[in-house]
């Protein structure tokens, strides 16, 4: 941590600090490197470095345990103890915790990605070394053909560490990436990102050559009206979509009636076909390329998180099998009262079940008439019973006929449901990995294929350029 202390001696030294029944300290330490760009030229760059301490006492009571969780930024050595007394304050104030449940033992715990004794992982603008010479290029080829590009690299790795009273000792390494390209010309606004590890896997080229593609396309302009249409949704706008179903997949709320996965009459739709093609969504904290922690990190409690779950292992979960609602997020607490199996959520999403040969230009090639999105934005929750949503249309929408891309036309409103869409989805494509651009500030980790909706649901007409 900041000051005299690494992350793994600021855990056990607040363990040994603390007065509490039982205790879980989560230490986590991060740097960021960013590059920007504006106008075919680098505007800025820089690193950043943070560190926090979460410590969450816990205090056996007559009726129960009662919870205290205080977490601080940049917590010196002096200030330790101080953040441990107020996290004992906060538990002895409070009631009975709902979701107590006895700490995670050291053989149920996840298996780190590196030594607990390993100094944390760092990043730098070196993570740029390939990846600034292919942007120096995509500008100059950006110039020459009137355009301009513009957008951000971010990559962060974040140390997180987590120890508890009763022995566990976990500790995982997360690289975090993408890159977001812009480019504008007389063909409008278009969008491309991806997410990375590491960024060596980033073919700048071949993102900015799509730009060019669809600039060209977007140089004739076709004006609809809203309606229902034939739609061709990218990776990126169903990963967008399939991350708010996952996030809205709590089991504790399906099963108290609030939500698309409560059953009428009580209970939870686990069991009930959701797609009519086999199409599997799924999380795995191995996922080649999207690895991600393997152990639930949990720095307060609710109803989808568990203060007292932390350490758990994580592994690999199908929410959606084959069409059929398989599992919900659960906590060890959600899933006493569901009678369900313990589900909890993993940080990254995998859909798969289409047709692997099959790209988003065989999809444009084999559509009569329709439309072709880049991407999605503004999205918002209407009725969380459908789990209905709303949201725009983003740089291009552009119409599809006899197997081409025409032209572009206006952007819209939408008004849908990824639950209610996945019964209607006639084709899906190949699963490639992809950047939500809605959620890439909070979820980055995916692979998604295209899907074909035959009647997806444009409201109304956007100005929105």
């Amino acid at each position: 941590m900041t000051g005299t202390l690494a992350p793994q001696e600021a855990v056990e030294r607040a363990l040994a600090l603390s007065r509490a029944d039982d205790c879980v300290v989560i230490a986590e330490e991060s740097t960021t490197a960013n590059l920007r760009f504006a106008g075919n030229t680098l505007t800025t760059n820089g690193v950043t470095r943070s560190t926090r301490l979460t410590v969450a006492a816990l205090r056996r009571t007559g009726e129960g345990v009662a919870s205290g969780v205080v977490s601080r930024s940049a917590v010196t050595a002096d200030a330790l103890e101080d953040l441990v007394r107020a996290a004992e304050a906060v538990a002895a104030g409070a009631g009975p915790a709902e979701d107590a449940a006895p700490l995670v033992a050291p053989d149920a715990a996840g298996a780190g990605s590196a030594a607990w004794e390993d100094p944390p992982g760092d990043t730098g603008i070196g993570v740029y070394e390939g990846v600034a010479p292919a942007l120096g290029a995509a500008f100059a080829r950006a110039d020459a053909a009137g355009h301009r590009l513009y957008g951000f690299a971010n990559h962060e790795l974040t140390s997180t560490f987590v120890g508890t009273s009763t022995g566990v000792r976990v500790r995982h390494d997360q690289p975090t990436g993408l890159l977001e390209l812009n480019a504008k010309g007389a063909g409008g606004s278009v969008w491309a990102g991806t997410g990375t590890r590491d960024f060596a896997d980033v073919d700048v080229a071949a993102l900015a050559g799509g730009l060019a593609r669809r600039l060209a396309w977007g140089e004739k302009r076709v004006d609809l009206p809203a309606g229902r249409y034939e739609t061709l949704l990218p990776p990126s706008a169903v990963a967008d979509l399939m991350i708010y179903l996952y996030w809205s997949a709590g089991a504790r709320d399906a099963h108290d009636g609030r939500t698309v996965f409560s059953r009428p009459g009580g209970g939870t739709r686990v069991g009930d076909r959701l797609a009519e093609l086999p199409l599997t969504l799924s999380s795995d904290p191995r996922a080649a390329g999207l690895e991600c922690a393997p152990f639930v990190v949990a720095r307060a409690s609710g109803r989808e998180s568990s203060v007292f779950d932390n350490g758990l292992a994580l592994g690999a979960t199908d929410w959606i099998s084959g069409g059929t609602l398989a599992a919900l997020t659960q906590t060890r607490d959600s899933a006493r009262r569901t009678g369900l199996p313990v589900t909890p959520a993993v940080d990254n999403l995998t859909m798969t079940g289409g047709d692997a040969a099959a790209s988003l230009d065989d999809l444009v090639a084999r559509t009569e008439r329709g439309l072709l999105l880049t991407c999605l934005w503004y999205i918002r929750e209407v009725d969380p019973q459908r789990l209905l949503l709303t949201g725009l249309t983003r740089d291009g929408v552009f119409l599809v006929e006899g197997g081409e891309v025409v032209g572009a036309v206006n952007n819209f409103r939408f008004n849908e449901s990824p639950v209610d869409l996945l019964g209607r989805v006639t084709e899906a494509g190949a699963t490639v990995p992809t950047l939500p651009r809605e959620w890439s500030d909070y979820f980055t980790r995916t692979a998604m294929p295209p899907l074909r909706v035959p009647d997806f649901n444009m409201s109304t007409v956007s100005k929105a350029s």
